[in-house]
């Protein structure tokens, strides 16, 4: 090949890879100026849409309060725990796939596994050298230990019983109208 040839060769391949980078530079940009576009958004709406600050009491905290209770031995104190506000009524269909494995009123509202009346640690953010991940300190639940609960829901029925659930679920102020079907656990 003459020099010519290797020459014209040379730079349609430097041509096609800075073409390359160039496209990748200007994906990466445009990624970046859309999250920057994105964030400002949602800046936009929270300005234009505050967090209520009025609520007067909370419902989670209450069920939370409620739940450390009975999940120790104290269901007397769950059972008895005053509500400051009127609970409402919800109702829920418990399922496994497209059958419908249980079917309760709720009193008051469903609750996370995972909503807690305390932080689990001292520290959220992990700033770049790492030194929170080293020096955190983990804390205690309100009942003295540590770690994770399952993904999934606990509520209260009208009558005082608690109830977890793992799976999938249903959730209404309406009640539903299903035929209830039949289960067979083998």
């Amino acid at each position: 090949m003459n020099k010519t040839k290797k020459l014209l060769t040379l730079t349609i391949t430097l041509a096609s890879v800075f073409t390359l980078v160039a496209c990748g530079v200007e994906d990466e940009t445009n990624a970046r100026d859309d999250t920057k576009a994105t964030m400002k958004l949602a800046d936009k709406f929270a300005d234009g849409q505050k967090t209520p600050t009025d609520i007067d009491y909370s419902l989670e905290r209450y069920n939370l309060i409620r739940r450390a209770y009975w999940v120790n031995g104290q269901r007397e104190k769950a059972v008895q725990l005053p509500s400051k506000i009127e609970k409402p009524m919800g109702y829920i269909l418990l399922m496994n796939g497209n059958a419908v494995v249980g079917k309760f009123t709720v009193d008051g509202k469903v609750s996370s596994l995972n909503s807690f009346l305390t932080p689990d640690s001292e520290y959220y953010e992990v700033l770049g050298d790492n030194t929170n991940q080293r020096y955190n300190k983990w804390l205690p639940d309100v009942d003295g230990s540590y770690g994770e609960n399952d993904n999934g829901i606990f509520f209260f029925t009208p009558d005082g019983k608690y109830i977890e659930w793992t799976g999938e679920y249903m959730y209404s102020d309406i009640p539903f109208e299903v035929s209830e079907p039949i289960v067979n656990v083998k």
